[in-house]
């Protein structure tokens, strides 16, 4: 069954900042993933876990609340490390290892696209909760999940520049 075009476009928006996100990542050591500009202000390791935490609550609890598969999605204790609201720390063992990080991220991602298409119709223009950003509705939470990770996507570029790498764009 095709989805409506405005779904097809959250969809296709939500893809495209995760695969421009993955180019910035692309290389990167571990060490890397950990590196903070001073002041202190955040690391790569804090944008890429926020990322996942924050395209779970957009995309997945915001459209259909909690669900059986969350637990193994997204882990309690990384969930707390970079919800919203968190300060990135600077020991690294505070944290999952940058492989399990992507792992969190590239699952989070997974399920959401396996949902997706299911949230077609008019359910989209229901309400959520505050906070919300651009639209108060569960078709906001989508259009928001893209443009919040492009938001994360320019720190975790910036953070790649003051580390003296080269520009991805």
């Amino acid at each position: 069954m095709a989805i409506s075009e405005r779904l097809e476009i959250a969809k296709r928006n939500i893809v495209s900042a995760r695969e421009y996100t993955l180019t910035l990542l692309e290389g990167l050591s571990d060490e890397q993933w950990f590196w903070t500009p001073e002041p202190a202000v955040s690391h790569i390791a804090w944008q890429v876990g926020h990322l996942a935490m924050a395209q779970y609550g957009l995309t997945l609890f915001r459209q259909r609340g909690r669900s059986e598969i969350d637990g193994s999605l997204i882990p309690n204790r990384f969930r707390k490390r970079v919800m919203k609201g968190t300060q990135p720390e600077a020991e690294p063992e505070s944290y999952l290892p940058p492989d399990e990080i992507l792992q969190v991220l590239n699952r989070v991602h997974e399920q959401m696209l396996l949902e997706i298409d299911q949230l077609d119709g008019p359910n989209l223009d229901e309400p959520v909760d505050q906070p919300y950003s651009g639209f108060p509705t569960r078709y906001g939470s989508l259009l928001f999940a893209a443009n919040h990770e492009m938001l994360h996507a320019g720190q975790i570029g910036l953070l790649r520049r003051l580390m003296g790498l080269p520009p991805i764009r």
